[in-house]
């Protein structure tokens, strides 16, 4: 038997992404909604150190909250926040 018919060539030890799959960049924060990475951080994954990416990884939950959640509509009216509709 060899390598490919092992299935072991295919086998990588690397951090997996953080993307979730919601690639929404916030327009005042600058990073991504769903994994909290920058642009230029999701471009420079694949290129990263093992080490790069686990720096980052232990960074990513604390930018949540650069993230403030929309109080628009009826919610932000009620509260009388400006800018609300």
């Amino acid at each position: 038997m060899n390598q490919l018919s092992k299935g072991t060539i295919w086998q990588r030890d690397e951090i997996d992404s953080p993307c979730v799959k919601i690639c929404v960049i916030h327009p005042r924060a600058g990073i991504c909604a769903g994994c909290y990475r920058t642009l230029d951080e999701i471009a420079d994954w694949s290129a990263m150190s093992p080490d790069a990416r686990a720096r980052l990884m232990a960074e990513l939950p604390t930018r949540a909250g650069q993230l403030k959640k929309r109080r628009g509509g009826r919610e932000g009216r009620l509260a009388g926040e400006p800018n609300a509709d």
